[in-house]
């Protein structure tokens, strides 16, 4: 029987506290938590990676645009928006003071209620896009409102998961009832280019194994797929994430790395293999220079 050191694939990141951070609201040890706007604000972030956790935001106040892979929304009004593990999303605020909601929660907290995964799956908000955000009319807003704050105050509460579960399914219930979905604009061309890059590199990262390593690499073979020259790749890049097309590959590399090193019981002739060196000398000297350990001691370390 196989078990899952064995598999070949590594189809999602478990939540390592030694991966590189990929998201900056990251969860810690709970598989659930709820944060007010008005004391943990919604920073402007463009997410270049895939996330382990499932997010909903509540914005009650503060203008802003948001982006959901190719749509952009100027939001100005009450909105709720459902965003999947697996989506590509930015926010820039605009005007005002934040307020309003928002929780994550990690795929297995969906796992551990079978009933929250039901109406997940039933419900179209995190899987259609076109059904991700809905606005809210001051009528509904209230209500709304009082939701939220019922699941904040149950975190650390007896049974408050339970509860917060519960919740998280009227919410949606509710939401999909009023099915108010704003027009969106098309991004710009940057955002356009930018969707597929990271949609290119995450095709490349979940296909790894070492019987088919990855064959996307550098920024120039990034940009050669796309019909891009590799120097306006990197310029839009840095300019929308803060860095450029090589720091994004060998980031996400890096993750991988350690993933497959916590996960699998691969050699490291096989991962080298896998994650596109030429010979394990050079995965040693990369994986060194980014973490200060070589693979085999970064392995032992995570199993003693």
């Amino acid at each position: 029987m196989k078990t899952s050191l064995d598999l070949k694939e590594i189809n999602l990141l478990r939540d390592f506290p030694e991966l590189t951070p990929i998201y900056r609201e990251a969860l810690d040890t709970k598989q659930i938590k709820i944060f007010n706007r008005e004391i943990e604000d919604c920073r402007s972030y463009l997410s270049a990676n895939r996330r382990d956790f499932y997010k909903i935001l509540m914005i009650t106040a503060g203008d802003g645009i948001f982006t959901l892979g190719l749509n952009r929304y100027f939001i100005n009004k009450p909105t709720l928006f459902f965003i999947h593990p697996n989506d590509i999303i930015s926010w820039q605020k605009t005007t005002g003071e934040s307020a309003g909601y928002y929780l994550l929660f990690k795929k297995d907290f969906i796992n551990d209620h079978p009933i929250l995964k039901s109406t997940i799956e039933r419900l179209p908000l995190f899987s259609d896009k076109t059904k991700s955000v809905i606005s809210v009319e001051a009528q509904g807003l209230e209500s709304f409102v009082r939701l939220w704050e019922n699941m904040y105050n149950e975190q650390g509460n007896e049974l408050g998961y339970e509860a917060i579960q519960a919740y998280i399914q009227l919410l949606m219930i509710d939401s999909a009832r009023i099915a108010q979905f704003p027009v969106p604009e098309s991004t710009n061309e940057d955002y356009g280019h930018i969707h597929r890059f990271f949609g290119l590199l995450e095709e490349e990262i979940s296909g790894i194994n070492y019987e088919n390593p990855i064959k996307l690499r550098t920024a120039q073979e990034f940009a050669d797929t796309m019909n891009l020259h590799p120097n306006y790749l990197n310029r839009i890049l840095k300019k929308r994430t803060g860095q450029n097309v090589s720091k994004h590959i060998k980031g996400r590399l890096l993750d991988e790395c350690k993933a497959l090193l916590l996960q699998t019981s691969w050699t490291l002739e096989q991962i080298s293999y896998a994650v596109g060196f030429s010979d394990q000398p050079n995965f040693n000297f990369f994986f060194k220079k980014h973490t200060g350990l070589t693979p085999n001691s970064f392995r032992r370390n995570a199993w003693q």
